[in-house]
């Protein structure tokens, strides 16, 4: 489902950047203002952030920017459990609408829903865009 996706110039260099300070392998990266979202290969998480997160300290460090990072899974259950972490995600339907589109209805323990859904909905904000750009999801509906 990575085949749509559009990185741009300036994307790029700081794809370069991490890769070469981690050594992970970085699916995708997105600027959104002062934060950078990447997503790395499956199971390269911890190489990305570095024991005790020195390795993203000092990306953080050298760029002046907020790091994200998220763990790429072709399958989108798996995908949005990952990334709703350390939300106790309880169940997932992916729904396809009667108008064509496809949502994600998630059912997180009523104690995470704040984790799940973020100050100021930052975190679904993060987690929609993401879907929608690796999976089509149209929407990511926390219950």
């Amino acid at each position: 489902m990575l085949s749509n996706v559009k990185i741009t110039e300036n994307e790029m260099k700081y794809i370069q950047l991490l890769q070469n300070m981690t050594g992970a392998t970085i699916v995708d990266c997105i600027i959104e203002g002062e934060t950078i979202l990447f997503t790395v290969k499956k199971g390269e998480v911890g190489l990305a952030v570095g024991k005790g997160g020195d390795k993203i300290r000092r990306f953080r460090t050298m760029t002046n920017k907020q790091v994200e990072i998220f763990e790429y899974m072709e399958d989108p259950d798996k995908f949005l459990r990952n990334a709703l972490k350390p939300a106790k995600v309880k169940d997932i339907r992916l729904v396809d609408r009667m108008d064509g589109h496809k949502i994600a209805m998630v059912n997180v323990d009523p104690k995470d829903k704040g984790i799940a859904i973020g100050k100021n909905g930052e975190n679904i904000k993060k987690i929609r865009f993401l879907a929608k750009r690796y999976f089509e999801l149209e929407n990511v509906v926390v219950n």
